[in-house]
C-alpha cells in the first residue's frame, strides 16, 4: 500500500509547524512555497527601518527541513485547487504548470494587504508582508533623508522629512516608533544640511485608540511612549486620499514623500480556490478540527482560516496561533491515517500579546497581568529572539540589538533595489 500524501501550501509559521510535526511520520509530505525561505514576520519592520538585515530574520526552508526524510520542498506558486480531483496547480518560475495530487491538503497561505477597496493606493503607500516590502520601504525612508539633504527649498525639505504611517495596530505602532528612533538617534550626526531630528512622523488611526486588541491602559501607554519619541498620533482620523504628494486626513492636506500602510490585511485566495464559505476578510470558515465541513481532507490554518476561540470570537492572526494550529493539524492527520480516535477540537492556548514602541518602551498583555515600559521591552526582545529559527540568527540578532543599544547606531542603512545607484 502507498503511503498517504499530504500537501502543505505555505511555509510560514503554520505550514512549517505542520511540516516539522509530520517529520518522521508514516506519510509523505510535500511543502510548496513561492519563496525558498521562512520569514519571521514580527521583526520585518526592523528590516524596513534599517535595524536588521533580511538574512537575520529568514532561513532557507530546505535547511530547516533537511533532516525530515519524508518531507520534500517545491519552489512554486499555487494558482488553484481542484478539490474534486484532489490536486493543486503549481507554477514554478519558467517551468510549465503542473498538477500535484494529494490525499490531504493543508492551506497555510497567509494574508496580504487590504486597502479597503482603494487598491490604487498600494503604489504610494506600501504595506509590510515580505522581505521585498521591507527593503522597498527602507529604500524609501533612507532616500527621503538623502533627498531632503539635497533639497533647495524649505517646503521640499519638509515634505521629504514628513513620514505618514496609516494604521494604529502593532505594525503601525512599531513602524512609527522605529522611524522616529532612526531619525532622532541613528541618523542624528550623519547629515550636514538637515537635522534628522526635525523629521515629522505622523501615525493615523481611524479608531478611538491605538492597539485596539490591548487593554485601554496599555493603549494609552503606547500613545504616550510614541509621543515621547516625537510621533504625532492622530486618533479618530481617516485618510480619504493618498497619492505621491501626500495624504488627506479629513479635510487636512498633509504633504509627505513617504507613506506606509499598516491599516488592514485580507486573506489569500484560498477561499476562491476552494469555493468555500469565507468571512469579510476572505478567511475560510473551518470546523472545530480546522477542516472544511464539506471536505474533511482539506485543512486551513493561520491567516487563511476563520477559526473560533472558546469565547466564540475569531482567533487573531498571530504567529503563536498559526504554530499551534499547524501542530494540531499534524496530530489530527496522524490520528486519521492510523485509524485512531480524533483529537479534541482545536483550543488555542494564548500566552499574551506584545508590541514594542521604541528604545526601552513596549506593552505586554498577558491577561492576568499587563505591563509596559522597560520590563515589557526586555520580555518582548526575549520572546522574539526565542521564536527565531536557528541558533545563529538568535545570536546575531541579540548582538545586533546590543550593539545598537550601546552605540545608538543602526547597522543596515543600505539603499538597495530598483532606483538605487
Amino acid at each position: 500500500m502507498t503511503r498517504s500524501h499530504i500537501v502543505i501550501v505555505g511555509a510560514g509559521f503554520g505550514g512549517l509547524s505542520a511540516a516539522t510535526h509530520l517529520a518522521g511520520a508514516d506519510v509523505d509530505v510535500t511543502v510548496i512555497d513561492r519563496r525558498n525561505y521562512h520569514l519571521f514576520q514580527p521583526l520585518l519592520y526592523q528590516v524596513a527601518t534599517a535595524g536588521l538585515s533580511p538574512a537575520q530574520i529568514a532561513s532557507p526552508i530546505r535547511a530547516i527541513l533537511r533532516r525530515a526524510a519524508n518531507v520534500r520542498v517545491i519552489l512554486g506558486k499555487v494558482t488553484s485547487v481542484d478539490n474534486r480531483r484532489r490536486t493543486v496547480i503549481v507554477e514554478g518560475g519558467t517551468l510549465e504548470e503542473r498538477e500535484i495530487a494529494y490525499d490531504y491538503l493543508v492551506l497555510a497561505t497567509g494574508a496580504r494587504h487590504s486597502y479597503f477597496g482603494r487598491d490604487e493606493w498600494e503604489g504610494v503607500a506600501p504595506g509590510l508582508k515580505k522581505i521585498d516590502d521591507a527593503t522597498g520601504i527602507r529604500r524609501r525612508i533612507l532616500t527621503a533623508f538623502e533627498t531632503a539633504e539635497a533639497a533647495q527649498s524649505a517646503e521640499s525639505r519638509r515634505q521629504f522629512l514628513t513620514f505618514v504611517v496609516i494604521g494604529g495596530g502593532p505594525t503601525g505602532v512599531e513602524m512609527a516608533g522605529a522611524i522616529a528612533e532612526l531619525a532622532r538617534v541613528a541618523l542624528r550626526h550623519d547629515f550636514r544640511n538637515i537635522d534628522p531630528r526635525e523629521a515629522r512622523v505622523v501615525l493615523v488611526e481611524a479608531g478611538p485608540r491605538l492597539l485596539a486588541a490591548f487593554s485601554p491602559r496599555l493603549s494609552e501607554a503606547a500613545r504616550q511612549s510614541l509621543e515621547k519619541l516625537g510621533v504625532e498620533v492622530r486618533l479618530g482620523a481617516r485618510v480619504s486620499q493618498c497619492d505621491a504628494e501626500g495624504v488627506m486626513i479629513g479635510t487636512e492636506r498633509l504633504r509627505s514623500a513617504t507613506i506606509i500602510w499598516g491599516a488592514g490585511v485580507a486573506a489569500s485566495s484560498a477561499a476562491r480556490w476552494l469555493g468555500a464559505e469565507k468571512d469579510r476578510n476572505g478567511r475560510v470558515m473551518v470546523g472545530p478540527d480546522l477542516s472544511l465541513p464539506s471536505h474533511p481532507e482539506i485543512f486551513c490554518i493561520g491567516d487563511t482560516a476563520h477559526a473560533l476561540h472558546t469565547d466564540g470570537k475569531p482567533l487573531p492572526g498571530l504567529a503563536p496561533v498559526a504554530k499551534q494550529q499547524g501542530a494540531y493539524v499534524a496530530k489530527v492527520l496522524c490520528a486519521r491515517i492510523a485509524g485512531r480516535a480524533a483529537p479534541k477540537p482545536f483550543h488555542y492556548r494564548g500566552w499574551g500579546t506584545m508590541a514594542t514602541i521604541g528604545r526601552r518602551a513596549a506593552v505586554a498583555d498577558f491577561g492576568w497581568v499587563k505591563i509596559d515600559g522597560t520590563l515589557a521591552w526586555l520580555l518582548w526582545g526575549l520572546v522574539h529572539v526565542s521564536f527565531l529559527i536557528g541558533f545563529r540568527n538568535r545570536i546575531v540578532v541579540m548582538l545586533d540589538w546590543l550593539w545598537s543599544y550601546v552605540t545608538f547606531q543602526s547597522g543596515a542603512r543600505l539603499i538597495t533595489g530598483p532606483g538605487s545607484h
